[in-house]
């Protein structure tokens, strides 16, 4: 036992975490009759349309995290890792499954879905009972992976990259092995250097490291300095922290510093059982404590709901999709409901579907006069139906472009009341128009219709301008198309437009005389841009009362995106994107919504939702937003950095962090640090960089990393974007996300955040 500390005291060691061979051991499920089913491996047949439908082996690997999957085409064969299952779908739910998988047994069916933009895989199984166990065993494993910490992260990468060096298989690891593992791990080390570590090592002097020793290669790979020199300044000479010196670290970290708190962290990192019941915390411990959530950059009360949800809709910025029904370009590209629900698991609120005329009196939704696939309307509301609320209990809008005759339209409205029931608004609540729109909370599970309206007086001839509208402005006059205009609106689906009355917009001063709250006005991104630039105030303070959507130009045909910061600075509530395209404005939007528990509605400031004293985004002024403060962020480290071209064994990126803050014009900057060489395991920059913001409210802080390339672009490795107002100071770890947004980990940025008012 411990009793008092006294300099030079020492705690027993920690028993250190297993690394090299022992992953499969940290998931603790090997005994598990399901998963142990899985290393056995099966053969499933993979179904992708009507005629392909192949026979492919599965197995899970030794680790209990990556799955095996054997390919016919000539390809290598592939693997996948549980962390990056977003759902398992059972029976016939996926598009491809309702199509072409009638003929199984439905309990036979799963597929499974990826975060990011991966393929899914539509799989059945030889029995009911395969089925059963590749399912029930892919649920254990993935909330085994959810709950494994940073350091548990990093040592299944390592293990991984062990297995690939390990060429013969003999659980041993020869120098050639180890120099092969340095390169795939991102580290670039001269051979003296390399065999210097090597021999260090080799304890057993066989030229060969052997399973202890290869733990004590890995731990070695493990150290991370610049933890320890923190660690170091706080705990003093006996390398112990203590309740007071822990709750000096949580001063440094702008965290609540009180005993209670202090504790907390003991018991929640410490690995060591003595240093816990002595109120201690240790280097391991401390190194947990930081890799953890709560040494996040992103602050975890911003993970669930923390702002005021009884507001009118019209102050929120609402996560909305453009073209939702696509998987890829405008042109060509597929239709699917698995795009909804790609959306709708993102957090998106308000969807868009392109209705027109279909065969067998149906409708279906597609991007019109293109070569996109075509889908059954009523096949997406029900995907919207059973996604909606899966991760954000608040209100969807369904945006209609309706192109369909009065027969299709009265199908269209058939087909939302008798799916969605009694989640589709239907009629004003309590059964009164307000002269504002009901709040996010009132409307909680409830989904509403964005489309053209009768007036009471007959139907409506002020038609909302559509993205339609500007596609023909875009098109040569050789490449015009005659279209249709909707000018009959079918009853049945024109009483479904309750709070969200698309109408054309006339002009700022139109707007506030007639004080509409439930009619809503759609903008081209060049019109959106024109307004805000002219009378950006104006466009503020009518976005206090009503909803404005803002949509890509006709000219798009990739599907890229416009910048949306430029539409939330002028208080836009549906910006519209689309999700199946990533880049930087995907990035923003997603960092935009990852605060108030990924509801998919974010409170305006206030200074947005003041009619009396509007904001003008081009010129901030005291009482309106203006807020000056000064970021310092110190780029210490980066940890696991992904190669860039895998394929090259002996590229190693050299790697370079920019920060790029996105907000009103005159806050929107970029800096970055030097690149360092050959290394992208544990760069090291220690460099500061400085900002200026003149809007805090609305800005968002983007980390990006990249690889160094002297006579091209440099090459993305890795990205992470939050707003200004969920960072937190102090010591912190970035953990960086793909191209696509699924997470790289166990890559991670290190970095120091200090905010200070000017």
């Amino acid at each position: 036992m411990i009793g008092t500390r006294s300099r030079g005291s020492q705690l027993p060691e920690s028993d250190p975490n297993k690394l090299a061979l022992k992953a499969f051991r940290k998931v603790a499920l090997r005994e598990d009759e399901d998963v142990k089913f899985m290393m056995v491996g099966s053969n499933l047949q993979k179904i992708k349309s009507r005629f392909w439908k192949k026979n492919r082996q599965m197995k899970l690997q030794e680790d209990g995290l990556s799955v095996w999957c054997e390919s016919k085409s000539g390809k290598k064969p592939s693997t996948f890792s549980v962390m990056d299952i977003r759902d398992i779908q059972e029976g016939h739910r996926s598009e491809v499954m309702k199509k072409h998988g009638s003929s199984f047994s439905e309990k036979r069916c799963f597929t499974i879905t990826f975060t990011g933009n991966r393929t899914d895989l539509d799989l059945v199984a030889d029995s009911e009972e395969e089925g059963r166990r590749w399912v029930q065993g892919f649920k254990k494993l993935r909330k085994k992976a959810e709950a494994m910490s940073q350091r548990e992260k990093i040592h299944h990468w390592i293990h991984e990259y062990l297995r690939k060096a390990d060429k013969n298989n003999d659980k041993k690891m020869s120098f050639k092995e180890i120099k092969n593992l340095l390169k795939m791990i991102n580290i670039e080390a001269d051979d003296e250097y390399a065999y210097q570590l090597f021999k260090q090592c080799d304890k057993s002097n066989t030229n060969k490291l052997e399973e202890h020793e290869i733990e004590e290669f890995c731990k070695f790979l493990m150290q991370r300095p610049e933890l320890e020199e923190i660690f170091n300044y706080y705990s003093g000479e006996d390398q112990i922290l203590t309740i007071t010196e822990i709750k000096n670290f949580l001063k440094e970290q702008k965290e609540i510093a009180t005993d209670e708190n202090a504790n907390a962290i003991i018991h929640k990192y410490e690995l060591n059982e003595t240093a816990k019941q002595n109120q201690l915390l240790t280097q391991d411990g401390f190194m947990m404590y930081l890799l953890s959530p709560d040494g996040d950059v992103f602050n975890s009360d911003h993970d669930k709901v923390y702002q005021d949800m009884t507001q009118p809709l019209s102050h929120y910025f609402i996560s909305s999709s453009h073209n939702t029904y696509l998987m890829e370009d405008q042109l060509g590209g597929p239709s699917s409901t698995e795009a909804y629900i790609r959306a709708l698991l993102r957090g998106c609120r308000c969807v868009e579907l392109d209705c027109w005329e279909g065969p067998n009196g149906e409708p279906i939704i597609y991007h019109g006069y293109t070569l996109t696939s075509k889908i059954l309307f009523k096949d997406v509301i029900r995907t919207i139906r059973d996604y909606a609320f899966t991760v954000s209990p608040y209100p969807v809008i369904l945006s209609l472009e309706n192109h369909c005759g009065v027969e299709q339209q009265t199908v269209m409205a058939r087909h939302l009341k008798e799916i969605l029931g009694e989640m589709l608004i239907t009629a004003p609540l309590d059964g009164k128009v307000l002269n504002e729109l009901p709040s996010p909370e009132k409307l909680k599970g409830k989904i509403l219709i964005k489309g053209k309206r009768f007036d009471i007086s007959g139907p409506s001839v002020d038609q909302e301008e559509t993205p339609e509208d500007e596609e023909d402005e875009s098109m040569n006059n050789g490449e015009k198309t005659k279209k249709e205009l909707v000018t009959e609106l079918s009853k049945e689906l024109s009483e479904l437009v309750v709070y969200c009355k698309a109408v054309r917009f006339h002009s700022f001063q139109y707007a506030r005389e007639k004080a509409c709250p439930c009619e809503l006005s759609s903008f081209s991104e060049n019109k959106a841009k024109k307004l805000i630039c002219e009378l950006g105030a104006s466009f503020v303070c009518y976005n206090t009362l009503q909803l404005s959507r803002i949509y890509p130009t006709g000219s798009r045909f990739d599907s890229s995106n416009y910048n949306p910061q430029e539409m939330w600075n002028a208080g836009c509530q549906l910006v519209a994107l689309n999700f199946q395209k990533p880049g930087t404005e995907m990035d923003l939007n997603k960092g935009k919504f990852r605060q108030n528990g990924r509801s998919g509605y974010i409170l305006k400031p206030s200074f947005m939702r003041n009619r009396s004293n509007p904001f003008d985004p081009a010129r901030a002024k005291p009482g309106a937003g203006l807020k000056e403060t000064q970021l310092i962020i110190d780029i210490i480290t980066a940890q696991q950095l992904p190669k860039v071209n895998k394929d090259k064994k002996n590229s190693i990126v050299d790697p370079l962090v920019r920060v790029e803050v996105h907000g009103v014009p005159e806050d929107n900057n970029t800096q970055k640090t030097c690149h360092i060489e050959n290394n992208g395991f544990n760069p090291v920059w220690n460099e500061v960089l400085r900002f200026t913001i003149n809007v805090p409210e609305l800005a968002l802080i983007r980390f990006i990393v990249e690889d160094y390339d002297s006579t091209t672009s440099n090459d993305f490795i890795g990205q992470f974007t939050l707003p200004f107002t969920s960072m937190r100071e102090g010591y912190r770890h970035i953990h960086l996300l793909s191209k696509d947004s699924a997470s790289l980990s166990p890559a991670t940025l290190f970095v120091r955040i200090r905010i200070k008012s000017l």
